[in-house]
């Protein structure tokens, strides 16, 4: 099994919709740092899993800078943009979202999902 990660940091704003106070349903930004795993059993015609520059260019180049709740359909909390981001890039098995040094969520897709 062939494992490679792309590690990119992606500044933008987001607010989150809470049932409860917080400050976090303010607009407020951060500096996510992102690590994209992707795995294969095979490398394609070039020796690769995939190519860093398609895993940036498919995540980094679409939020970096940008609004999250006008970019993503969905309430952007970490959770929620490391499965987005895992469902995005081809052969993705787990991704981690960086909000701060304290504050990280990751995803990781189960082999269950992907014989649905």
């Amino acid at each position: 099994m062939y494992i490679v990660s792309k590690r990119m940091e992606i500044a933008g704003c987001h607010r989150l919709s809470l049932p409860y106070e917080s400050r976090c349903t303010r607009m407020h930004g951060h500096n996510w740092i992102v690590t994209v795993h992707c795995k294969s059993k095979t490398l394609n015609n070039e020796g690769m899993v995939v190519d860093f520059k398609h895993i940036k260019d498919k995540i980094h180049s679409y939020l970096d800078h940008g609004n999250l709740n006008e970019l993503l359909n969905f309430n952007p909390t970490a959770e929620n943009i490391a499965k987005w981001i895992c469902d995005n890039v081809p052969l993705c098995f787990r991704v981690d979202v960086e909000e701060s040094g304290n504050n990280k969520a990751t995803y990781i897709k189960d082999d269950e999902e992907e014989r649905i």
